[in-house]
């Protein structure tokens, strides 16, 4: 089993002594989302690298990262290449395209891009890309419902690439902010393949109580964003850049993912997301490494 995979082995032999307990089987993928060393300003090709030698499998790319890349002269088949050598897989896409707003001609052109960085995606051998509520304010983002339609109507657009729009859940924004909102969302759609993609930080920053969380079905989640807050700032004043590596902080991270790792039918995904500048003046293959023990630590304890 390398070490970013995913799924923990059950003491068999512990189970068939009288007196001894087992830990539970968990389905789960440790991932390198690469906002984690976004900071260190790498580049595409240099990124994958970096988390292929921390030990990572599987990863995050962000959109601007592989557009520069391919701006410069790069191509999908040799970053699939590349992807291959590397032995890693692309497990999702972090986008920003508006197909969430109210004016016709800036959604249009998010649905466009939405499509273009799909069909990238298929030829990646990524399944999944996120959809988040990039260009809509807090003053100005439309009611649930709407959204809702809107959200269909990129899930229709997964339906012809293969690949799977994920609605990001952001603590900080109006009907998108915690686990009701992106979940009503989602079951509204009415589409089978709609999915919500949580965020340890954003469910503290939008204030979700992990009380509800059982009422989800955990196969609603494919991917949790792994991170950690500390404890003397409020869900207001915290920010992006406060937070730490899984572990190091009060966020209730075993509770989370006994919930959400609890009957599944396929991995978890478990993404180490971090915007942390005091990482940021690490070295980059350092802090890599170190969010992988992080989370296989916490993996290890449940």
């Amino acid at each position: 089993m390398g070490a970013a995979a995913g799924v923990a082995a059950v003491q068999k032999a512990a189970g068939n002594i009288p007196g001894t307990t087992t830990k539970p089987e968990h389905k789960y993928i440790l991932c390198l989302n690469m906002a984690t060393i976004r900071g260190h300003k790498l580049g595409f090709v240099k990124e994958l690298e970096t988390a292929s030698a921390a030990g990572f499998r599987a990863v995050e790319i962000w959109t601007d990262s592989l557009q520069d890349y391919l701006s410069h002269g790069g191509t999908i088949a040799d970053a699939k290449k590349r992807l291959d050598d590397l032995g890693l897989t692309i497990e999702d896409l972090i986008s920003f395209n508006e197909w969430v707003v109210d004016d016709d001609v800036t959604r249009r052109n998010g649905m466009d891009g939405m499509k273009r960085e799909m069909e990238w995606m298929a030829a990646l051998g990524c399944k999944r890309i996120a959809a988040t509520g990039k260009g809509a304010s807090n003053t100005s983002i439309p009611d649930l419902d709407v959204i809702a339609e809107r959200y269909r109507t990129v899930l229709d657009l997964g339906d012809k690439t293969g690949v799977v729009p994920q609605i990001e859940m952001w603590g900080f924004q109006k009907n998108m902010s915690n686990v009701s909102e992106v979940l009503y969302i989602a079951v509204k759609s009415g589409h089978p393949s709609a999915r919500v993609l949580l965020d340890i930080f954003h469910l503290y920053k939008g204030n979700t109580s992990i009380d509800t969380l059982p009422l989800m079905n955990p196969n609603a989640v494919e991917i949790l964003h792994m991170n950690d807050y500390p404890a003397n700032l409020s869900s207001a004043a915290i920010t992006d850049a406060d937070r730490i590596y899984s572990g190091d902080g009060v966020a209730p991270l075993k509770r989370i993912l006994r919930i959400l790792l609890t009957n599944r039918e396929r991995p978890l995904v478990l993404s180490t997301e971090l915007f942390n500048q005091a990482y940021y003046r690490q070295d980059a293959l350092t802090v890599a490494k170190t969010s992988l023990a992080k989370m296989k630590a916490i993996m290890n304890d449940l």
